[in-house]
């Protein structure tokens, strides 16, 4: 949610913030409400729409595609490289 309002704040009008017919930046797939015993179900669930907002992000033009923020989002972290175990 934090990066998908930078790039709206940084990107006003490819993010549709004067005509909505100009918006470019895919919408983000809204927050699911769970409970501790759901986590997995909506994590499945989120997968789809997830993988194609992150598929649209990096087709979109380059100065937005290759813009800091986009790069610092898809960074290797490393909890990426060893995840916890559970």
């Amino acid at each position: 949610f934090v990066f998908q309002m930078q790039m709206l704040d940084k990107f006003p009008m490819e993010g549709g913030q004067k005509d909505p017919k100009q918006r470019i930046i895919p919408f983000l797939p809204g927050k699911i409400l769970f409970r501790r015993s759901h986590i997995r179900d909506v994590a499945v669930k989120r997968l789809i729409p997830i993988d194609e907002y992150c598929k649209a992000l990096i087709q979109l033009p380059p100065y937005i595609s290759q813009c800091e923020e986009v790069l610092q989002f898809f960074e290797t972290r490393p909890d990426d490289l060893t995840p916890p175990k559970e």
